[in-house]
Formats: C-alpha cells, sequence, structure tokens
C-alpha cells in the first residue's frame, strides 16, 4: 500500500439516508417520488448525475447543477444544525495512516465545496493530500474515472492503491481501477452488494493497516 483513499459519503460521514431524504424532496416538488429500493441503485454516484436521470425521465424544466447545488446547501446546513460527528473509528484511522507516513485522499461523488466543508468542519483536511471530486469528470461512479484519476494526482500506480468504500457502485469502480478494495457494511447505506470489495467490515475499527 502506497496510499489510502476514501469515499466521504457512508464512509467519513453518515450521509447517504440523508442524501436521500433531500433529493426527494427536491423530486417530490415536481409531484415525483422515489422509493428506498430505487434510491439503492444511485448509491456513490454524483448528485447530478442522478438528476440528469430523473430529468431526461420526467422532462423536467431544471438544470441538473442547480438542482445539486440545492441539494448540497440543504445538506450542509443540516450538517452544521445537528453537529454531525465523523463515522466511528474514520479519524483514529486517518491519523494511523498519517503517523505510517501513507499519502491520503479523498475521492467523493459529492461536489467539490462539500467534499472541502466536511473534511474542514470535522478537523481532518491537513491530513489529505488530495480532495477529490467526481462531479466534473466524464463519468460518475460505478466508472473507475475518480479513482484513476486520484492515483494519477498522488503519482501511485493504481495497484498500490488501497480505497474504503460503503456502495456497490463505489466498490465497482475502485475494483475497475484496479485497485484493493475495503468494503465497508454501513448499515445506513442500505443493502449494498460489496461482493467485489477485496474485504468486507462492519467496523471501521476493525481495519489493520499493517495488513494491508
Amino acid at each position: 500500500m502506497k496510499a489510502f483513499i476514501f469515499d466521504m459519503d457512508g464512509v467519513i460521514i453518515d450521509t447517504e439516508p440523508l442524501h436521500n431524504e433531500i433529493v426527494r424532496g427536491i423530486l417530490a416538488k415536481d409531484n415525483i417520488f422515489v422509493t428506498d429500493k430505487e434510491f439503492r441503485q444511485f448509491t456513490g454516484m454524483a448528485s447530478t448525475a442522478v438528476f440528469d436521470i430523473f430529468i431526461q425521465r420526467y422532462n423536467l424544466p431544471h438544470s441538473a447543477d442547480q438542482m445539486s447545488q440545492d441539494q448540497m446547501t440543504t445538506l450542509k446546513e443540516y450538517i452544521v444544525k445537528h453537529q454531525m460527528k465523523p463515522i466511528d473509528g474514520i479519524v483514529p484511522l486517518i491519523e494511523n495512516l498519517h503517523k505510517a507516513g501513507i499519502p491520503m485522499a479523498i475521492a467523493s461523488s459529492s461536489r467539490p465545496d462539500v467534499i472541502k466543508f466536511v473534511a474542514d468542519f470535522f478537523n481532518i483536511t491537513p491530513y489529505f493530500q488530495l480532495l477529490m471530486s467526481g462531479e466534473d469528470l466524464p463519468h460518475s461512479k460505478p466508472a473507475p474515472d475518480i479513482y484513476l484519476q486520484t492515483a494519477q494526482k498522488l503519482n501511485v500506480a493504481p495497484a498500490d492503491c488501497v480505497v474504503l468504500e460503503d456502495s456497490v457502485n463505489g466498490t465497482i469502480a475502485a475494483k475497475d481501477a484496479g485497485m484493493y478494495c475495503i468494503g465497508f457494511a454501513n448499515p445506513n447505506s442500505g443493502n449494498q452488494d460489496l461482493s467485489r470489495a477485496d474485504i468486507i467490515v462492519n467496523k471501521i475499527t476493525d481495519i489493520d493497516i499493517t495488513k494491508l
């Protein structure tokens, strides 16, 4: 292992169910109602890609970018209002990797401002060499684009990277990028198929960096 890459939603902060609730509220304004089962297939995808699907499906008179901005504004307000905490064990894992001299990055489908907001809110920004957003890439997870670009920017071969993911789309992206993937079975991320992951953990504290 020469680099460790974190997904954010559902890995660093428990926001997957919150994202779903906010997106549902935005779509409901156009009388579009989405079930939990439908939402599971979108977990880990960039919000603009998700909104694009609904804009095309229902011919909505909105831009995906504006809908995504509305979603992220609501999300940030919620995080501050409820003083959300990092997922248990994630900060000690980051600190241990830092002590071991392992370069780290966040590679998330969230917008760049939200990634920085969360990292700053949890006071973990200085630990990371790179905060990478998939919003501006041609293809969202499950495409491997974000992980390949992250490895390139870190100047580390994909095969030397370890990824921590909580979604089926994220694990597919990491494995198709040629990386070692730890699947975090976060119950709040829904019933995600993490079978592509190299190992699956139920708690972040189960990750032993000396074995990676």
